[in-house]
C-alpha cells in the first residue's frame, strides 16, 4: 500500500488511523483491528493533520459517528485487494445506511453464490471501515458475525444507524 500521508483521531468507538494515497482514502482502521496495519507499519508512514482529504475524511467520520451524517462524499482508494476483494468493496458501497444484508445475499449479488466464505474473507479485509460499510453485512438470519473492529463496534454502528438490537 502507498501510503502519502495519515492521521489519528479520536473516536467514541476509540482510535482510528485514516491514511490516503495519491488516489484517494485508504486506509481507515480501528487501534489493533484484525488485517490493519501493523502499529510498526503506522510509525513510519508520513503524518501530515494538515492534509485536506485526510482533514475531510475526520470530519466525515466525527459526523457520521455523532449521528449527523449517513453517507459519505470521499475519493476511495481500493486498488491494493485483489480484483474479487475490489469487486467486494465496491458491492459493500451500494448497501444503504440503516439496511443489512447476509453475507449470501452479497454472494449471490456478485453472482458468486457459492463462494460466501471468500465474500466473508474479503469482506473483513476491507481496509476502509466504517465508510466502505462492511458492517452491514450480517450472518443468516440476522445474526452478528465477524468484524475487524471487534463484534462491539459493529453493533455499536448498526445500532447508530438505526437497527433493532441484534
Amino acid at each position: 500500500m502507498n501510503v502519502h500521508n495519515t492521521l489519528s483521531i479520536d473516536s467514541p468507538l476509540g482510535p482510528i488511523t485514516l491514511a490516503v494515497s495519491g488516489h484517494g482514502l485508504c486506509g481507515l482502521w480501528f487501534d489493533e483491528q484484525r488485517h490493519g496495519p501493523s502499529p510498526q507499519q503506522v510509525r513510519h508512514w508520513p503524518r501530515n493533520p494538515g492534509d485536506a482529504l485526510l482533514q475531510q475524511a475526520a470530519d466525515q467520520v466525527t459526523a457520521y459517528l455523532a449521528g449527523q451524517r449517513s453517507q459519505f462524499d470521499l475519493p476511495l482508494d481500493l486498488s491494493h485487494g485483489t480484483d474479487f476483494q475490489q469487486a467486494v468493496w465496491q458491492a459493500l458501497l451500494t448497501v444503504p445506511c440503516g439496511q443489512h444484508q447476509s453475507y449470501g445475499q452479497l454472494a449471490a449479488r456478485l453472482n458468486r453464490p457459492s463462494a460466501v466464505r471468500a465474500v466473508g474473507a474479503a469482506v473483513g479485509r476491507n481496509p476502509v471501515s466504517i465508510i466502505v460499510p462492511c458492517h452491514r453485512i450480517l450472518g443468516a438470519g440476522g445474526q452478528l458475525r465477524g468484524y475487524a473492529g471487534g463484534l462491539w463496534r459493529k453493533q455499536a454502528l448498526l445500532t447508530l444507524e438505526g437497527h433493532p438490537a441484534l
